[in-house]
């Protein structure tokens, strides 16, 4: 493996960090990251138009051509609001988006965040506990999210598209840890999966 690269046996590609340290570590196919101190990847909303986007550990490798699904439970230790363990989909410096499981702010929440020059933010449904499921998905040039609670039944999230998705460079795709007003978080992703394949349903709960 090169240097600053991280495999999973599960990725057809190699996973690059970029952001602070996020002191990554595979252990029996499982991954985890750690979010430091007030860490997030986010550009307010109400922002002027050259605000900077905060950062966050992330771990991203580029996705194959064509259509693809990533699947991963993931577990949060959370310790303040608005901790989360992320998937997260990248295609330009301002062109992002984020599917979350996170504090928000005192109850775990799927949540998600699509950035197009400035973020956007929404909640979807609570989860009991520190875990759920979380897929991004791509077909054709439209990205779904989707989570579960059991890996097995889906609940639509939300559908979108980001500018330049297929320009050089092509989609960058992953694991992102925040803490935005906390202390930092330890997350963990497991029963991480790549399909080549997109959805033909996103609503019939496959």
């Amino acid at each position: 493996m090169n240097a600053g690269l991280l495999e999973l046996p599960a990725l057809p590609f190699a996973l690059s960090p970029y952001g602070p340290d996020g002191r990554w570590t595979v252990a029996d196919g499982a991954l985890t990251g750690r979010a430091g101190p007030r860490q997030d990847r986010f550009v307010p909303p109400a922002g002027d138009a050259l605000d900077p986007a905060s950062d966050a550990p992330r771990l991203l490798g580029a996705a194959p051509e064509g259509d693809f699904q990533l699947v991963a439970r993931v577990t949060v230790g959370f310790r303040a609001a608005f901790d989360a363990g992320v998937l997260y989909v990248h295609v330009g410096e301002r062109a992002w988006a984020k599917l979350c499981l996170e504090n928000s702010p005192d109850v775990p929440t799927v949540c998600t965040v699509v950035t197009r020059g400035h973020s956007d933010d929404a909640n979807s449904f609570t989860v009991d506990g520190d875990s759920v499921w979380l897929r991004v998905s791509r077909t054709g040039r439209a990205f779904a999210f989707h989570a579960s609670r059991d890996g097995a039944h889906w609940t639509f999230v939300r559908v979108f598209t980001l500018d330049g998705a297929g320009a050089a460079g092509g989609t960058l795709v992953g694991f992102m840890a925040q803490s935005p007003v906390g202390e930092g978080c330890t997350v963990t992703w497991d029963r991480i999966e790549f399909r080549p394949r997109g959805l033909t349903d996103l609503r019939d709960g496959s």
